[in-house]
This record gives structure tokens, C-alpha cells and sequence, in this order.
């Protein structure tokens, strides 16, 4: 499923760490994998590969190990790839052309659907063993977890801009907004992991903003409620995401406003919170409870 919402970050790079994790963690020479796009499987991340045979391989559902996993969104395993009867033979090529003998994969299953396929393999026949099989359906689990809050996050920014544009009342907006902060802190309690509940405790932070201070943090996390409520939403967007590591260009890439554009917010932000670089800009609105800490 592709997605080109430019406020979610790219898919493929949590792909990618997870796989550089696990590659770290089992002591596996060779994982590599992909996001599933209109019931294809695209493989683009690779980790100890020494061609590019595999490199943007198209794998359609049933075809190969992971046009399999795809389809079953159950992991499977073989132990000699080329001799392999539980599978078609249409990568032979450019697998083999990279020595890959003995593979596993595993699918990122969201929803019931396969969103993406994590591979772990070696150039050796036989099995990879379990601490292997472990560690890939751990990450896959994770990730899966991960899609799964970035697809609910953007449903409810979905909801949010779709109230905005029908242009209700100032009544009926507040409640709708009210009721999607309430969700999205219910959710990011819910979270486990503390890098997605802090992303989703920011845009609820950036929500409560903007119904004011019936919906702001706790009184004992706002060190200057004249400064929280000087804070445009803008301002809390485009902070947000500077928060998040994003340069100025990535800012407003996401934001779909020009650099310049983002330097103008930023320094607004710096001249409120009494800051002089991007940093203590970031480091205040933590304090003043407009960022997570």
C-alpha cells in the first residue's frame, strides 16, 4: 500500500532500521525486504547484499518464497533455495547470482493485509535455526505495530482536516477536535514503544493547541501559559517537526510550505520561548508542555 501523506515519515526507513537491527542482533549476514504496493511486493532494502540482482525485484502474490509469505501472511523458510520444491522458481536468477541459499521470510501483516516482507538469509544450505527465526518475527511484529499507528494516526489527521474544510461551526468543531485529542491520547497510552508515543503525544499536543487551554497539559507542565497560547498551530508544526530531526527542507516538504517559509515559523518560535537556536527552541516548548518530553 503506498502512502504520500508528506507528514508520515517514509515507511521504507523503519523498514531499513529494523532490518540493520536485526542483522546486528542474530549475527545473520544477509537480510534484506520491501513494501507491498497494489498486491506486489517491491524489494528495495537490502543489508549484505554484493550485487544488485534483487534490487527493485517485483514479486507478485504465489511467486517465489515471498510472493508465498505474502499471500499465506505466515512466514516460511527454505533451507536450499535453487532445489526448493515448496516454491516457483521465477527469482532463480538474481537470487542464486547473489549466492543465497538458505532463506527465511517473514511478512509484516497490518490488518490482516501484508504490507511489507523481512528476509534473513545465508550462503549455506540448512536451516537457520531459531534464534534467527526469532529475532525476524520480532522486528516484523514491531513494525507491523508501527504501520499500524502511522495508518490510525493519519486517519484521525484525515478526520481532522476533513472538519476543518467543512467549515461547521466554532461548536461543533471544538467538540470534533476534542473528541480526536481525547483518541489520539487514549492511543498514545496505549503505545509501548516510546519513539511512536512521543510522535503521537506531539500531534495531540499540536490538537490541544488549537482548542486552547481546555484541552492543554496539565497546569504543572506549563512553565508559561502566555507562551503556550502565543504559539500559532503553524508554529507548533513546523517545532514539531524540527523536534523530530527534520531540516528545514524535510519541514517543508511535509508542511507543503517553502524553506523560507519554515526559517520565518522558526524564528517566531525562537523569539517567544526567548531561544537563539533551533535546539533551545525545541528543548522550551518540551518545558512549556507544547512538545512531548
Amino acid at each position: 500500500m503506498a502512502h504520500s501523506n508528506l507528514l508520515r515519515p517514509r515507511d521504507g526507513d523503519a523498514l531499513r532500521a529494523e532490518l540493520r537491527q536485526a542483522a546486528a542482533t542474530s549475527d545473520v549476514p544477509v537480510v534484506f525486504g520491501g513494501e507491498v504496493s497494489s498486491d506486489t511486493l517491491y524489494l528495495s532494502e537490502f543489508h549484505g547484499t554484493r550485487t544488485r540482482g534483487l534490487d527493485g525485484l517485483a514479486i507478485a502474490p504465489r511467486s517465489g518464497l515471498g510472493g508465498r509469505v505474502m499471500e499465506q501472511r505466515r512466514p516460511a523458510a527454505v533451507s536450499d533455495y535453487g532445489s526448493s520444491m515448496s516454491i516457483t522458481h521465477h527469482f532463480d536468477r538474481p537470487v542464486l547470482g547473489e549466492g543465497l541459499k538458505s532463506i527465511l521470510a517473514v511478512p509484516v501483516v497490518v490488518a490482516g493485509v501484508a504490507r511489507m516482507v523481512m528476509y534473513a538469509a545465508v550462503r549455506e544450505r540448512g536451516p537457520l535455526g531459531d534464534r534467527v527465526g526469532d529475532v525476524m518475527t520480532s522486528a516484523a511484529r514491531r513494525l507491523g505495530h508501527e504501520i499500524a499507528v502511522r495508518d490510525e494516526v493519519d486517519r484521525r489527521v484525515r478526520l481532522l482536516e476533513t472538519t476543518r474544510s467543512i467549515g461547521d461551526s466554532d461548536a461543533s468543531r471544538a467538540a470534533e477536535l476534542r473528541s480526536v485529542h481525547e483518541e489520539l491520547a487514549d492511543l498514545a497510552r496505549s503505545v509501548g514503544d516510546g519513539k511512536i508515543r512521543r510522535r503521537l503525544d506531539a500531534i495531540a499536543a499540536r490538537v490541544a493547541a488549537s482548542l486552547g487551554p481546555a484541552a492543554s497539559p496539565p497546569a504543572e507542565t506549563r512553565i508559561d501559559a502566555a507562551v503556550c497560547r502565543s504559539l500559532t498551530p503553524r508554529e507548533i508544526d513546523v517545532i514539531s517537526q524540527v523536534a523530530l530531526g527534520c531540516t528545514n527542507i524535510e519541514v517543508g516538504r511535509r508542511l507543503s510550505i517553502g524553506a523560507e517559509t519554515v526559517k520565518s515559523y522558526l524564528r517566531s518560535v525562537m523569539r517567544k520561548t526567548d531561544s537563539h537556536t533551533r535546539y533551545e527552541a525545541v528543548m522550551a516548548c518540551r518545558r512549556l508542555g507544547v512538545l512531548p518530553s
